[in-house]
């Protein structure tokens, strides 16, 4: 279907291809006019996820934005065009630009604003003659000249994109259209249209027949006040709100001091330090932050401002995201908004209904339930001993149970918190909650939720004791100061060597050993021959999360395991736990400590096998097969351990 107005789709070149494509079609079938692909180093190709969309989506725009002259010689955009030209014949633009001088100097390539104008005139020249078939003298003495081999394409429209007045002239004098770079505010681009048009005027040509596009970074939430504070806590808005020029700043009623605080923070990667600095004003003006209807109005208003063609880019390119985003540039493209004014972030308000479901969900997330199968195991298996033992009371089974889970949800959100607070999680984490670094709960919030839990642990702690006496104390107390200091100060053992031995001993043999003792009263070798097998995938969950997050870890200053042994020994200790727990359970049934029945462990061999060929992966360099390598080895401990308990109730049954 067509729109009344039109608009684009901007996307990042990173994540699946595939997911781009999927992305480009459902564009298409919304009825956007384009789909563009933002070239950025250091990330994947642009070039590559352009030729996907070309060959697989239909009837769609496809946009190249911006390659780079300083990068990219003009014979080689030359052929990259000829070749996406017959792939999607007259549907494809160029972008022309020099990029972030940022980006250029990590590369060592020299650059002035004035030099970008000259290359990219230069370009532009050699582009057109090229494309048209034409011979051109080569750039040594004495060589034959350039012979393009390639058919003419049909005509591309050339887009200039800079932010700097030498761009705008070149856009004025030379370009079919001008592309305005991501995190633009409107005032700025009032400021560069005018020079555009005026040297358009000078140069004989209509401003109005120069298109003008850009990418409008986008964050979409329920309200802008939810938009708002997860972008200030995302590391690519946090980086352009840290490059941002003087003249930029400027142009838009800013002081770059600001800006310095900011860029010192993010180069120190301090991302929670300085997401904070970030006004909401700053961030106002030059990302489009809000609900659906916010941002097509905002689309809007860049529209007044003399955009023609409004690209709507994801900064977290996630399906939800996405799915949003075509939402607002439906709305926009319906011509059902206008430039409303935008009601003030003090008036807006949520329903009770929707600040209790946010509170749930972000109170859920951070506990992280995935991971309780890590407290419910090993309480599960010190019980079905004690059934084996003709000792169970269900009673205290179930008290046990609560006060692991308890002790288990403190830890896991004080864990979250120092995670935050040293800049180990992020919103781009992979795997890790999102709930305080996308705000839907406050630091102070999940630190009381956390106290809450280890209240709870302490008042069935407490109950335990008075049935079963002080070695529960004992128990109990190294617990807590095992569950609190994981990642809180002073140990804060999580970010050291000894955070895997650690995590066996508390997670394994104490909880089992404990568990037994509580439920049954009495202490015996075959929990102990239980508790290993089930410490030691405990033990491989963390570690396989450790060699997953080794980069994020030595950035911010974490001495694990992985950290100061490398990848390889990470690879191949991850190896010996998880191979480890099944060897110790035939050894334990073996030797007689455990039954037969609780071989039924080893039903779970092929999650073993999964995760042995995702390691084998994991070590080759392939991190996308390690990405989920906690959860997936949550999975296999719930798998063994679960099997481990039902062996033992059976024998439980079968010896009565």
């Amino acid at each position: 279907m067509a729109l009344a107005r039109r608009i684009g789709l901007g996307l990042a070149s990173r994540g699946k291809v595939s997911d781009a494509v999927g992305w480009a079609e459902r564009a298409r079938a919304a009825g956007l006019e384009s789909v563009w692909f933002h070239d950025s180093y250091f990330e994947r190709d642009a070039v590559t996820y352009a030729s996907a969309v070309a060959s697989q989506v239909d009837e769609i725009g496809i946009g190249l934005g911006a390659l780079n002259p300083f990068t990219r010689h003009p014979v080689l955009i030359a052929m990259t065009i000829s070749a996406l030209d017959e792939m999607a014949p007259s549907r494809i633009r160029l972008g022309l630009g020099s990029a972030l001088p940022l980006r250029l100097g990590q590369m060592g390539i020299p650059y002035s604003p004035d030099d970008a104008a000259t290359r990219t005139t230069a370009t532009i020249e050699t582009l057109h003659r090229l494309w048209a078939g034409e011979r051109l003298p080569p750039g040594k003495p004495g060589l034959p000249p350039l012979q393009p081999m390639f058919p003419p394409v049909h005509r591309v429209p050339i887009y200039i994109a800079g932010y700097r007045s030498p761009m705008m002239v070149v856009a004025g004098q030379k370009g079919d259209g001008y592309l305005a770079r991501p995190a633009e505010s409107i005032p700025g681009l009032r400021k560069l249209l005018r020079v555009m048009h005026r040297t358009a005027r000078e140069a004989g040509r209509n401003p109005d027949a120069i298109d003008v596009a850009g990418y409008l970074l986008t964050f979409i939430d329920e309200t802008r006040r939810d938009a708002l504070n997860r972008a200030k806590r995302d590391p690519f808005v946090i980086y352009m709100m840290s490059i941002l020029s003087d003249v930029t700043l400027k142009r838009a009623g800013f002081e770059p001091e600001n800006r310095d605080r900011i860029a010192a923070k993010w180069r120190a990667e301090d991302y929670t330090g300085a997401g904070a600095l970030i006004a909401d004003e700053l961030l106002d003006a030059y990302i489009l932050c809000g609900t659906r209807r916010e941002v097509a109005e905002r689309a809007h208003a860049y529209h007044e401002a003399g955009m023609d063609l409004p690209l709507l880019q994801p900064v977290v390119q996630e399906d939800a995201q996405v799915q949003a985003l075509l939402e607002a540039a439906l709305l926009y493209g319906t011509a059902e908004v206008g430039s409303a004014a935008r009601v003030a972030l003090t008036e807006q308000r949520k329903t009770f209904a929707q600040r209790t479901r946010d509170q749930i969900g972000a109170l859920w997330e951070i506990a992280r339930p995935f991971s309780f199968t890590a407290s419910t195991v090993p309480v599960a298996a010190g019980g079905a001993l004690a059934a084996v033992e003709g000792a169970f009371d269900p009673i205290l089974f179930l008290a046990t149970l609560v006060g692991g889970v308890a002790l288990h949800v403190g830890t896991n959100v004080t864990n979250e918190i120092y995670d935050v607070r040293k800049g180990v999680d992020t919103i781009v984490s992979p795997r890790a909650s999102h709930a305080i670094v996308k705000g839907r709960i406050t630091d102070r919030a999940a630190y009381r939720f956390a106290i809450a839990a280890f209240l709870v642990a302490v008042l069935v702690g407490l109950y335990l004791v008075s049935v079963r006496g002080w070695p529960i104390v004992a128990l109990g107390i190294v617990g807590l100061i095992g569950g609190y200091t994981y990642t809180a100060p002073p140990f804060q053992y999580k970010f050291g060597p000894v955070g895997i031995p650690l995590v066996f001993l508390l997670m394994g043999p104490l909880m089992v050993i404990g568990s037994y003792y509580a439920v049954s009263g009495r202490f015996d070798v075959s929990a102990v021959a239980a508790s290993i097998p089930v410490g030691l995938l405990v033990a491989a969950i963390l570690h396989g999360n450790e060699w997953r997050d080794i980069s994020e870890d030595a950035r911010a200053g974490a001495k694990t395991f992985s950290v100061q042994a490398g990848r390889a020994a990470a690879h191949w200790l991850y190896v010996a736990l998880v191979v480890g727990a099944y060897l110790a359970l035939s050894a334990a049934v073996v030797f007689g400590l455990l039954p037969t029945w609780t071989l039924l462990a080893m039903l779970s061999l092929p999650l073993l096998v999964r995760q042995i060929r995702s390691s084998e992966l994991g070590a080759t360099g392939q991190q996308r097969a390690i990405a989920m390598i906690d959860l997936e080895t949550a999975q296999l401990h719930a798998a063994f351990g679960y099997l481990l308990v039902v062996g033992l109730v059976i024998a439980a049954l079968v010896t009565r």
